[in-house]
């Protein structure tokens, strides 16, 4: 009888593991991409002869009609057009495409894509951890302005998505500092943003940099209590 029961007890074990072990391969995957449609998605052909649409997580690329548009598919094409790559779904958005995390030989697409200037960090549906290191490398590559981020006043793509709209002063030349005007310094933890000669100005996640108050704000980020920026 005791051996019976360790048996049906060992049968349940195994049983569980093999589907644990399912779910852990069919859940991530490899493929080839075959189709860069933009900055943030790409087709990858899985086992052959499987076509996913992938959306990249955590990111918002310029559409194709924005300024930078082209170059942001052309930068994402040069990561990955034509590559195996590490497919990490996430989720499946309204349009029914994958949204997974992408990486090409332990190098993340998404992340290279907001170091590189090429894409906006999705906040309203970044909220892996690692969303925090990846608002900084936003923060230094508008710092250092580069890709997009070369522009005076880039417009983000759920902006343009609704309307939004440009003109002759915005998508064009160096981003300027008015004097005594920042750059202020965002905690990508707290959302917190203070002024130079904040105490907290330098703080270990203050990575997060804004050129003017109005940006910081329009960031999400709210004003420090004690240095009132």
């Amino acid at each position: 009888m005791v051996k019976e029961k360790r048996g049906v007890m060992m049968k349940k074990v195994l049983l569980c593991a093999v589907l644990v072990l399912m779910a852990a391969t069919s859940w991530a995957w490899q493929g080839k991409v075959v189709g860069v449609a933009d900055g943030d998605t790409i087709t990858v052909l899985r086992d052959g002869h499987d076509q996913y649409k992938i959306r990249l997580y955590g990111i918002d690329a310029p559409e194709s009609s924005q300024p930078h548009g082209k170059a942001s598919k052309s930068n994402l094409s040069e990561l990955v057009f034509g590559k195996i790559v590490d497919v990490d779904p996430t989720d499946t958005d309204k349009y029914g495409r994958t949204v997974a995390r992408i990486s090409v030989d332990g190098t993340n697409v998404n992340a290279e894509q907001l170091r590189d200037g090429y894409a906006w960090l999705y906040r309203q549906y970044c909220d892996d951890p690692m969303c925090s290191e990846w608002a900084g490398l936003e923060a230094q590559a508008k710092a250092s302005r580069v890709g997009l981020w070369s522009d005076k006043e880039p417009m983000a793509p759920w902006e343009w998505r609704h309307g939004g709209k440009t003109s002759a002063s915005k998508g064009s030349g160096p981003i300027t500092v008015a004097a005594g005007d920042g750059p202020y310094h965002g905690n990508t933890k707290s959302g917190v943003f203070h002024r130079p000669g904040c105490q907290q100005f330098n703080c270990k996640n203050c990575v997060a940099v804004f050129a003017a108050r109005e940006e910081a704000v329009a960031g999400g980020y709210r004003p420090c209590g004690a240095c009132k920026p």
